[in-house]
């Protein structure tokens, strides 16, 4: 197991399940395009000629009633399960739970998932999103900070435009984790009449104080780059440096000491190791480690795609209202609550108060906790602890 873990993580989410073997035969799906001439956002600017990706598994029926939405976290992308290829290296980050008999069994649901607007990953051919690098088409010339800013609310929006180009209008469930929890919540908040389901992962119904906080951590090593040019920097060189230190944040905070320590111990970390003792440029093993994956990482995304999906988390509050339990006063769905034990990112505390703000509006809400050294990660390489519960709730 240890060694799996170690793959994943190199891989870091992009595809990559260690809950359960592999199968003989993986679950095959195709990237298909959804296009819009305009878009509205939230905050009143339009996009023109938006585009998002959006991949499904299983089929849906006559009645398109058994749909079942997958909402993506911050890194991630709509590759939820399967394969674009039988040769691929890992298969999509639930697979473990999605596909023929599992949990969100492809038998008895359509289960489909969205790229979300400015994707982190917009430089991956597997990916279609509209955001800051996407050419603007009133001037030729890529958005950057000129693109609006964009919120939870508008990937929810976007989402519901995709379904109902394909006839739904009804779903069966909506799935997310992390910022996908965000997302999942959004619906059941904003469009109660869809949404008879819920599960929230590793999630929350607002952005508190200290997470906002957190969260801008993040996007401070990419403002002092100094190839960042207030986000000016297309047909320059990217700031690379600043895009991967903040993953090494992202990194560390989804994770949780005894894993870092386990690793140290895979890596032989010691404190005094010879080359930071003799040069202040040096890097201990462990950072070395970091750093690696993160600039690995950074290959495929983008800085600024980054900063709006900061800034999106930040200004996150499901319905919107002034307060949560007002906001969540509408939310009709049935909802489960699967947040990690060890969780640094978005803590127990932030599910369990939205389970309870849904409890005090006379609502009918369920709670129980991943546990296990992988922190927030828990809910995406760990997701099988909680398969039963999953597939229980989905039959509820």
């Amino acid at each position: 197991m240890a060694r799996t873990l170690a793959l994943c993580f190199a891989l870091m989410l992009s595809a990559c399940s260690v809950a359960a073997p592999a199968q003989p035969e993986s679950l095959l799906t195709t990237k298909q395009r959804f296009s819009m001439p305009s878009y509205k956002t939230v905050g009143g600017r339009t996009i023109k000629q938006l585009q998002v990706g959006w991949e499904s598994y299983g089929k849906l029926n006559a009645a398109k009633d058994n749909a079942i939405l997958i909402t993506h976290y911050f890194s991630a992308t709509s590759h939820a399960a399967g394969k674009y290829h039988p040769d691929d290296a890992a298969p999509g980050y639930w697979d473990a739970i999605i596909g023929p008999g599992k949990a969100i069994d492809t038998n008895r649901y359509f289960v489909i998932s969205v790229d979300s607007l400015a994707n982190l990953n917009v430089h991956d051919d597997n990916v279609i999103t509209t955001g800051p690098a996407t050419i603007n088409p009133d001037t030729g010339k890529p958005y950057g900070l000129s693109f609006p800013v964009v919120t939870i609310k508008d990937f929810v929006n976007v989402q519901k435009a995709v379904l109902e180009s394909l006839g739904v209008k009804k779903l069966h469930a909506v799935i997310g984790p992390s910022m996908g929890s965000m997302q999942a919540i959004e619906w059941a908040a904003s469009y109660p009449e869809w949404v008879p389901r819920m599960i929230s992962v590793i999630g929350t119904g607002d952005s508190d104080a200290w997470t906002t906080a957190a969260l801008e951590q993040w996007a401070i090593p990419i403002r002092l780059d100094k190839n960042w040019a207030n986000g000016d920097y297309y047909e320059g060189d990217a700031p690379v440096d600043g895009l991967a230190a903040s993953l090494m944040l992202i990194t560390q905070q989804a994770l949780t000491p005894a894993f870092f320590n386990q690793q140290g111990e895979q890596l032989d970390y010691h404190p005094l190791e010879t080359g930071p003792l003799n040069s202040i440029t040096q890097q201990h093993s462990i950072v070395k480690w970091l750093d690696s994956r993160a600039r690995s990482r950074a290959a495929k995304m983008d800085a600024n795609h980054l900063l709006y999906l900061v800034r999106a988390c930040q200004l996150f509050m499901a319905g919107y209202g002034d307060n949560l339990k007002q906001s969540l006063a509408a939310v009709e769905a049935k909802s489960l609550f699967l947040p990690a034990s060890t969780d640094l990112l978005l803590m127990p505390y932030m599910a369990e108060k939205a389970h309870k703000q849904l409890l005090e509006n006379g609502k009918d809400s369920r709670y129980s906790e991943l546990s296990g050294q992988l922190g927030h990660l828990e809910g995406v390489l760990r997701i099988t602890e909680q398969a039963d519960t999953i597939q229980a709730f989905l039959q509820y």
